[in-house]
């Protein structure tokens, strides 16, 4: 029999709130994280926008030998981590076997403000001047390594690594290991900062960002939008407790919502466009209900990747068109996006959170900024303001580049 899995923490650092409360009343009152770049000079970029965590000081929540020893990826993955621990009562908790609770996270790129600031100073001075901890601060690994430091998890300890649907997948691969019995609990979700010159810059030399909105930086994430014009960076983490059922109910914990479902593909199409007709897409949602046990007619509310690009939404409309048939136009769909911009490697996690909450209080967050819908987006994308509604059961998607696609299912909690 397989065991089921539930969510019994979370934690969040994102461009609209640090903290699981602020983070979930950001969301449903519609307010946007995206403005101009404060992090260094962008005004030699075509993008100038994006979505940073705002006054983010990482001595705020770190000594200094810690903040100078980790990149600020795994130190947002620290922060969010630790909040989803507090919030499952596991610091109140000792484990019987401590090899049973492990790390499972998702991450695009690394350290990339720490690849950046080494590679100035091997051309500036040379090779004996890069900092000794480069690499282990810039690698993707890290944010795994250091949570696991961090609070003393002595269990396995990974990253998956599939672009912007790494954390969606690192999510659906620590489902399957307490499913079968390997751990009974595990921290997952993702984390990313690709906030520098570098990163921004290589973005926009493939003209996936937005371009056109830089006097207005709250308007230039839309999902959907007729006017769209690419997508905007975001950074932050979403980690979650994922635990095994009977684990939890025994240490009485307080449960979120079930996760009941996975479901993965590859285009084998292209680096960074999705497959015509959003087929790679479709298998996806197809598998992970049917992993899930649901009908498509059972989903009330998808969470999508909707980037803002010109050409990812209208084939992720596409895709879940194939999928649901008829009963895409009586579920909704919304992209968060808009409010926090495209987090890369931490958006599964981010976004799997949100699919949660809106489970627990049957709310559908909104499409900001969706004031002209593409006429190839045809679907009910709760525009600019969220919904109460009632949500049995929901699905959350999420696109990389490479062709990867990931989704994971969830429901409401019954015993």
């Amino acid at each position: 029999m397989i065991r089921r899995v539930v969510i019994t923490g979370m934690g969040v650092v994102s461009p609209i709130g640090i903290g699981l409360n602020n983070f979930w009343e950001s969301i449903r009152n519609e307010r946007c994280g995206i403005d101009s770049i404060t992090r260094f000079d962008a005004s030699r970029l075509p993008c100038r926008v994006a979505g940073e965590v705002k006054n983010y000081n990482g001595e705020d929540y770190f000594d200094r030998r810690t903040v100078l020893r980790t990149a600020v990826f795994a130190q947002f993955a620290m922060i969010a981590g630790k909040e989803a621990w507090t919030d499952a009562e596991l610091d109140k908790f000792t484990f019987d076997d401590a090899d049973r609770c492990g790390v499972l996270l998702g991450n695009g790129v690394g350290g990339l403000e720490v690849d950046d600031d080494s590679h100035y100073k091997l051309f500036d001075k040379g090779p004996s001047k890069i900092p000794a901890m480069t690499i282990p601060k810039m690698i993707c690994n890290e944010a795994a390594g250091n949570l696991s430091i961090y609070l003393g998890i002595r269990g396995s300890a990974h990253v998956v690594v599939t672009a912007c649907a790494s954390s969606c997948d690192a999510i659906g691969f620590a489902m399957d290991r307490i499913r079968c019995g390997r751990a009974d609990v595990i921290l997952s979700g993702g984390a990313e900062s690709a906030m520098t010159e570098y990163g921004i810059g290589g973005f926009s030399q493939i003209n996936t960002l937005s371009t056109n909105y830089n006097d207005t930086p709250n308007r230039a994430s839309r999902p959907f939008d007729k006017n769209r014009d690419g997508f905007v960076l975001g950074e932050g983490a979403g980690i979650l407790v994922l635990e095994e059922l009977e684990h939890a109910k025994k240490r009485n914990a307080k449960i979120y919502a079930e996760l009941v479902g996975y479901g993965a593909s590859a285009d084998a199409y292209h680096l960074t466009a999705p497959s015509p007709n959003g087929e790679g897409g479709t298998r996806a949602i197809i598998a992970a209900l049917k992993d899930a046990n649901l009908k498509p007619n059972e989903i009330d509310y998808i969470n999508a990747h909707g980037t803002s690009t010109p050409t990812n939404d209208p084939i992720e409309t596409a895709a879940i068109k194939n999928a649901f048939g008829e009963h895409a136009y009586k579920l909704a769909v919304s992209s968060t996006k808009g409010m926090t911009g495209h987090t890369l490697g931490a958006a599964g996690g981010i976004e799997a959170i949100i699919t949660t909450l809106a489970i627990r209080d049957n709310f559908m967050p909104a499409t900001i900024n969706l004031d002209e819908p593409d006429p190839n987006c045809d679907l009910d994308y709760v525009p600019n303001k969220g919904r109460n509604k009632t949500i049995n059961a929901a699905i959350s998607m999420s696109l990389g580049f490479g062709g990867h696609n990931s989704v994971v299912a969830l429901k409401k909690y019954q015993d």
